[in-house]
């Protein structure tokens, strides 16, 4: 489980791309610090783990539906990322909670600067948007984000300059594909409201028939 609190910017070192599949190379620092081979790294919110590594970089495995799912397909040699560890036991809970289990991708279709901060507006598909609210939280490229205003067919975020430069946003722009994980509880009770409900066995006269 992630936060959506970004540690640090890592680049992508090298891309060894199969058939379906790629391994990442990603250079970084300080997310390396306690990490060992089989933990979870957020890379651009999406959860992988850790195969081998060096006190500079470690590598990644991204299978067919990871690729599928997220922008991960589209970086390259050079590419910026927000890295983030898993949330430890005894962490600050900064953000919300973040799977790293993206639940779709969405363009950026407008940046614009509001005094010290600046508005992303980016539209996604309806399966996503079903889930964002005003003033709820989006993980966007794996950064724990609040919902400022939702239109149809999209939402914006404003955000801090701290966040900014923190991240891999300043150098996002217009037509960038990002990864989008909605907030997990709206999704688990969207589900067990919608769930189909078999009949129970278990009835009022059983129920007395046994002493209860």
């Amino acid at each position: 489980m992630f936060t959506g609190i970004v540690e640090e910017v890592g680049k992508i070192k090298s891309i060894k791309r199969g058939a379906h599949s790629s391994v990442l190379t990603v250079s970084a620092k300080k997310v390396l610090e306690d990490a060992a081979i089989g933990d979870s790294i957020a890379v651009n919110g999406v959860c992988l783990t850790v195969t081998s590594m060096t006190d500079k970089e470690f590598t990644a495995d991204v299978m067919h539906e990871t690729l599928n799912r997220s922008s991960l397909g589209s970086l390259f040699s050079g590419s910026s990322v927000n890295l983030e560890r898993a949330m430890p036991a005894y962490g600050r809970f900064g953000g919300h909670i973040v799977s790293g289990h993206i639940d779709g991708t969405g363009n950026i279709i407008k940046i614009q600067k509001d005094d010290i901060a600046t508005w992303y507006t980016i539209n996604a598909a309806d399966s996503i948007l079903r889930y964002i609210i005003e003033k709820g939280s989006i993980a966007i490229d794996g950064i724990s984000l609040t919902v400022a205003k939702v239109a149809k067919g999209n939402f914006s975020v404003s955000i801090i300059p701290h966040t900014a430069a923190e991240t891999t946003l300043l150098s996002k722009r217009v037509g960038d594909i990002v990864n989008l994980e909605n907030d997990c509880i709206g999704k688990y009770v969207d589900h067990l409201l919608h769930f189909d409900k078999k009949e129970s066995s278990i009835t009022k006269e059983f129920l007395m028939k046994y002493g209860f």
